[in-house]
């Protein structure tokens, strides 16, 4: 085993990006790849003929407003340096190292060895991953498909970093073979959002574009972290400033990317005074947000009903929404100081909100996995809604609904039908494309995919990107869920924790990256993307691939699907693994908004797919979009307990470690660590840096980690926070929302005990 790390704190950084993220984008660059390469990648990273950035899904400015030469993040850059880096490994890895002393590595360790470049398999009761042929790892998941009593017993997961066009061709390849056990990152993520969403506004997306954010009068930022999960947001937010608008910024702890934001490239900008984008800083209690949007809500209707009706919008509320009254007589029956004691919000920072919004229209709304990861997620983005559409702020410039989403292309994969329960009408159209049945049975979401094969019900997996052993709650059940199948397979570039804790056999099966060449018979391919905005957009790689031996994801499901389906599937899978514009014309057949796709991505900056809620329409069950009663949650837990949090630092991007460096935070050399209320440490006698023990409880279940270390910091008294995925240990299976699946990880009970060691 590693040793353990010891953290160093550090001040907390009150300014974001400016020349420490160009100094920190070069030494990452120049440690993974040759200068000459690493330059002409980076500026070919989210140019119209370039590259669409690997990590996360923010949407690229009209073509004439990018930068021509550094149109990414430092975030961005990182993921490029790690994907395109010098290091490979292959089959004399392998052999050095057995599964077992793998093991003992730490996430970061085995993702920094380098790029995969053949595939590999692990025998049953082997010690070593051996190289095999691609043939030969085709027909081996082929035979164990094909043995399984029912297609329910295989699971067929997807990461957010995978095109278009694999995601379509291994929805079509999983439902040809019988089954819709689909999950994927969205399950873990921003299920909650497409699900309130969809139920309220008719379109589970967001109902801005990027231009909207400069146009808008006032946006409240809730449960999001941009100075570290979206950077590119911040130059957004600083055209917003010098337009006048304002900013709220919600979150149980303050960021440094509201606080001050130094532009990349703007030297001039790098001394003085940073831009300060939040005018407002509300810091909330884990859980607290329905709280006190319902607080502001009523806040807002007071004022109307004295006013006589001047500050909700009643045209638009008569007109284009349901549910005004059962809303309003709702709010009678509440208490505005209950709702703002349970928001821990102070009195006068809620109606100072109330004021900043009670005078505009232009108000948008942007949230992320703080709000998301609740069991009650769908509530609170529900009274999101609910103070738009009192406020006429949807389908309007600069106003409306913005779920941040987090990997490149998580909303892409579920338009193109990775989902475990689409509707009737998709599969209709997907069977009449390619000439088969699809089956109508729900598929498993993430978390009953764990217990599914905990459970011995199913007994294949394949992983299609990700790291779905770490991305999971409950590490220890997936551990043990994971090491009860037959077969685990994962298409990868890197190495990671999947690959080490594994069914009864495993393979690791090597892809090509976003940043690299994919050449076939019929000449150079492309793949495309979708946006948090919901725009298409294409993106091909410019280096040369790290090894002879790799696939491209297209390729690699198209053989595996000619594998299994042999004799059994009308469809010509080695064609559409050999020309891409295939696969695009039958995405065009099966989903609307792609009508003649292969003509429209290639115009500069590609196309927006149709987006009701932004034009102003509502395509519910009645044509309106709905106003909600939704409950405060109970937030009460026992004497002497706390509420964690899990988030990331700032050297990760979802699973991926590049790093032990929380430098907004402070936080250095390690990762196993608790940021904790002074208050609360003097409570039980704690000092910076000491070690202890976490337990969480629930449904009368206790799980623990030891000999964390106790950071002192800035967070509301009775929360703690500590790093993903090392938190995922803590979180229960069943610990997720009734509507959506998504884990709460974001509210865990928890107790803290000094270390016995």
């Amino acid at each position: 085993m590693e040793k353990k790390r010891k953290v160093e704190i550090k001040k907390i950084k009150d300014t974001a990006v400016g020349f420490p993220a160009i100094k920190s984008t070069g030494s990452r660059v120049l440690e993974n790849m040759k200068l000459k390469e690493g330059l002409q990648t980076l500026f070919k990273l989210n140019q119209v003929e370039g590259c669409d950035c690997p990590s996360c899904a923010w949407p690229d400015p009209d073509p004439d407003d990018r930068s021509k030469i550094a149109e990414y993040c430092e975030n961005g850059a990182k993921a490029i340096a790690w994907e395109a880096t010098r290091k490979t490994i292959g089959p004399a890895f392998f052999e050095e190292y057995s599964v077992e002393e793998l093991r003992e590595k730490s996430n970061h360790w085995l993702e920094k060895q380098g790029r995969l470049t053949t595939p590999m398999v692990l025998r049953e009761g082997a010690a070593h991953y051996e190289e095999i042929s691609w043939k030969r790892a085709f027909e081996l998941m082929a035979e164990q498909l094909n043995s399984l009593d029912s297609p329910d017993e295989a699971i067929f997961y997807t990461s957010g970093r995978s095109s278009n066009e694999a995601a379509f061709m291994y929805q079509n390849f999983v439902r040809q073979f019988g089954t819709n056990n689909l999950p994927d990152c969205s399950n873990m993520c921003h299920e909650a959002s497409g699900k309130a969403l969809g139920e309220t506004t008719g379109i589970g997306k967001a109902s801005v574009t990027l231009n909207d954010i400069q146009e808008a009068d006032v946006l409240m930022i809730i449960g999001q972290n941009p100075g570290t999960n979206a950077p590119r947001m911040l130059t957004e937010l600083q055209k917003l400033k010098k337009n006048g608008g304002k900013i709220i910024a919600v979150n149980p702890m303050p960021e440094a990317g509201f606080m001050g934001f130094r532009h990349p490239q703007k030297p001039w900008e790098w001394l003085g005074k940073p831009t300060k984008l939040q005018d407002l800083y509300l810091q909330v209690e884990i859980n607290g947000d329905v709280a006190l949007m319902k607080a502001i809500i009523k806040i807002l209707h007071e004022e109307d009903k004295k006013s006589g009706g001047t500050i909700f919008d009643h045209d638009f509320i008569r007109n284009h929404t349901d549910g005004y009254d059962e809303l309003m007589a709702s709010l009678e029956n509440e208490s505005l100081a209950a709702l703002i004691k349970a928001s821990g919000v102070s009195a006068d920072k809620v109606h100072e909100a109330a004021a900043m919004i009670r005078d505009n229209k232009k108000i948008i709304i942007a949230w992320a996995m703080g709000i998301t990861q609740h069991k009650n997620g769908e509530d609170t983005i529900r009274e999101f809604v609910n103070l738009l559409l009192l406020k006429g702020s949807i389908g309007k410039t600069g106003a409306g609904t913005l779920p941040v989403r987090g990997h490149s292309n998580v909303q892409g994969d579920r338009t193109m039908g990775i989902w475990e329960q689409m509707p009737d009408a998709f599969l209709d159209r997907l069977g009449k494309a390619f000439d088969f049945d699809p089956p109508r049975k729900h598929g498993v979401a993430a978390v009953d995919a764990v217990k599914a094969m905990a459970e011995n019900k199913a007994k294949f997996f394949l992983g299609l990107g990700g790291n779905f052993t770490l991305a999971t709650p409950d590490t220890n059940l997936v551990f043990e869920a994971m090491q009860k199948c037959e077969l685990t397979a994962h298409i990868s570039t890197k190495l990671n924790r999947s690959h080490v804790v594994h069914g009864k056999q495993a393979l690791i099966l090597p892809c090509l990256g976003r940043t690299e060449i994919d050449e076939t018979s019929r000449g150079r391919q492309f793949v495309t993307t979708e946006d948090t905005a919901g725009r298409i957009r294409m993106s091909q790689g410019n280096l040369e691939p790290a090894s002879e031996h790799l696939k491209s994801e297209p390729s690699i499901i198209c053989g595996l699907a000619e594998a299994t389906l042999n004799g059994k599937s009308n469809t010509d899978w080695a064609a559409y693994a050999e020309d891409y514009n295939l696969i695009r014309d039958k995405i065009e057949e099966v989903i609307d908004g792609f009508e003649d796709y292969n003509t429209r991505i290639q115009q500069p900056g590609g196309f927006y797919l149709p987006n009701g809620a932004r034009e102003g329409r509502f395509e519910t069950d009645n044509g309106k979009a709905h106003l909600t009663v939704n409950p405060v949650p109970n937030n009460e837990i026992a004497p002497g307990h706390f509420i964690l949090m899990t988030m990331r630092s700032h050297d990760q991007f979802n699973t991926t470690i590049y790093g032990y460096s929380d430098r907004y935070r402070g936080i250095e050399n390690s990762r196993e660590v608790i940021m904790m209320n002074r208050n609360d440490m003097e409570e039980l006698g704690l000092e910076a840096k000491d070690y202890v023990d976490i337990t969480s409880y629930f449904n009368g279940e206790e799980r623990s980690i030891t000999d964390f270390q106790v950071v002192p910091y800035d967070i509301s008294e009775g929360c703690i926070g500590m790093y993903f995925p090392e938190g995922n240990v803590l979180v229960a299976i069943d610990n997720k929302s009734p509507e959506s699946l998504c884990p709460s990880s974001k509210f865990v009970e928890v107790s803290i005990q000094p270390s016995a060691s």
